[in-house]
């Protein structure tokens, strides 16, 4: 990591974890070439993010990942930064909302996936991934009826898709 930044580094750069919400699939070739990793987190991986044009070609170099990978994603960077000898530096983003407005599923997961590193010992975070972190610590228990009450997860429970959302909350389950 540099001892100064140039002044037009991103505010986020110093950082190693950082977390970027609403971002559209343009925007990740340019997040790309100043992170080691980026990583899509989409708590209901409903498309929002992969409906987008040319975003499916952008995904296959960039995980999508939920409250269910968590864990298994932070090993891989854990694993990455020992290969490279080195502190590697993390992008979570937060597919951008086609309505523009905030999704609270997207902020827990993503604090979620913060925790999941900090708890492997990458926990250089940013501002931003360092309250999202805090907030799915002190919610974690809640995650899945805040989920459930949030206007996306009231709309797959009014779809009747309460049990896809239920499992899509469990913590940890895709640990392979």
């Amino acid at each position: 990591m540099p001892s100064q930044l140039p002044e037009t580094a991103p505010p986020q750069s110093r950082y190693q974890v950082r977390l970027h919400h609403g971002v559209a699939p343009q925007a990740l070739a340019e997040l790309a070439a100043q992170a080691d990793h980026v990583i899509v987190v989409d708590a209901l991986d409903d498309g929002e993010f992969s409906s987008h044009p040319g975003a499916a070609r952008m995904l296959d170099s960039h995980p999508v990942v939920g409250f269910r990978s968590r864990t298994a994603a932070a090993r891989r960077v854990l694993e990455a930064q020992a290969d490279r000898g080195d502190r590697v530096f993390v992008d979570l983003v937060t597919p951008a909302r086609p309505d523009g407005r905030f999704a609270v599923e997207d902020l827990l997961a993503a604090g979620s996936v913060v925790d999941a590193l900090a708890e492997l010992g990458i926990d250089y975070s940013s501002p931003e991934a360092a309250a999202a972190c805090a907030a799915f610590v002190s919610l974690r228990r809640a995650v899945a009826h805040l989920v459930s009450a949030s206007e996306a997860g009231s709309a797959w429970v009014s779809a009747g898709r309460a049990g896809e959302l239920t499992e899509l909350c469990r913590i940890d389950a895709d640990e392979a």
